[in-house]
């Protein structure tokens, strides 16, 4: 069952700090593609970003889930948020 962030980090950061410590399973299970997560779950596994987030936003609310590249280089070591209320500071 899945808790409520109940710390200062938002759902997608701590999506992406689990993303970051499953990242060699998660290569070496699906490969270079990119994954759909939600809550520390894989929602779905795509070929490019935005099939990801057009997939992913079918069921789930923007800025609820993150899409992560799992790659086998630095890019996997960014999160990306598909978010219509993202603000950079």
């Amino acid at each position: 069952m899945n808790t409520p962030c109940t710390n200062n980090k938002t759902n997608q950061e701590n999506d992406f700090l689990w993303f970051e410590k499953h990242y060699p399973e998660f290569q070496k299970r699906y490969g270079n593609v990119f994954l759909a997560i939600k809550n520390k779950q894989i929602l779905g596994v795509y070929k490019t970003y935005s099939e990801g987030v057009h997939a992913a936003s079918q069921t789930e609310e923007l800025g609820t889930f993150i899409i992560q590249e799992c790659s086998t280089t630095r890019k996997a070591y960014i999160a990306e948020f598909a978010s219509p209320n993202l603000k950079i500071i």
